[in-house]
């Protein structure tokens, strides 16, 4: 058997301690938006939720905003995988549709479970860029999907982009809202979001 290099076993270390301490900053990050909401949030409140040395986070991190954007990134890594068991499971524009929505307000209400028992304020992701590869990535899954379970007598007269745009608008505006709510009720939004989708794509289809 080959014996590992010196520094191989370094490489390895070196690499894993990167990893732990982006994700030190990033956890320490979501517990602070979380607490005292992003607007007030500074670099400094993040770094001392973590047992790392200020000049450690600039390593990672330019700003709270790329902490932020990459709170967002992951989460949104995650939740494709919910959105691939709803794919999987779902054999008409119905059931992927309302399976959708489930699926991500149930999602964000998981995310901010602690902020919402805290009674802190949750992390709102409003304000974040839709043109990331990764979210880019999920409209365009989404397009394939609603294509794929669209039947062929409601797809005439549908635009897909625009579907696809309005499905991920009301989702996040919807999601937003949900969670300043008490209670927190991630069943009556899906369903006066699936319902809005959908009474919308059968009116078109009825043209």
């Amino acid at each position: 058997m080959a014996e590992i290099s010196a520094d191989s076993r370094t490489d390895g270390k070196r690499a894993s301690t990167k990893a732990a301490n982006r994700r030190a900053i990033l956890t320490a990050a979501r517990r602070v938006f979380a607490v005292i909401g992003y607007e007030a949030t500074t670099v400094r409140d993040i770094i001392r939720e973590t047992e790392l040395a200020s000049g450690t986070f600039y390593n990672y991190f330019k700003s709270k905003e790329e902490v932020f954007q990459a709170i967002a990134e992951d989460s949104t890594h995650r939740f494709r995988a919910h959105l691939s068991e709803v794919r999987e499971r779902a054999s008409s524009l119905e059931d992927y549709i309302e399976g959708g929505f489930r699926a991500y307000f149930s999602f964000i209400a998981e995310e901010n479970r602690d902020a919402i028992r805290e009674g802190a304020p949750h992390i709102a992701l409003m304000g974040v860029r839709v043109d990331t590869p990764e979210m880019l990535a999920v409209a365009d899954e989404i397009r394939a999907d609603l294509e794929r379970t669209l039947s062929k007598d409601v797809a005439v007269g549908l635009d897909l982009e625009y579907l696809t745009a309005a499905s991920i608008g009301i989702a996040r505006e919807m999601g937003d809202r949900m969670l300043q709510r008490r209670p927190l009720d991630v069943e009556g939004t899906t369903k006066f979001a699936a319902s809005l989708i959908l009474a919308g794509a059968r009116a078109m289809a009825g043209k």
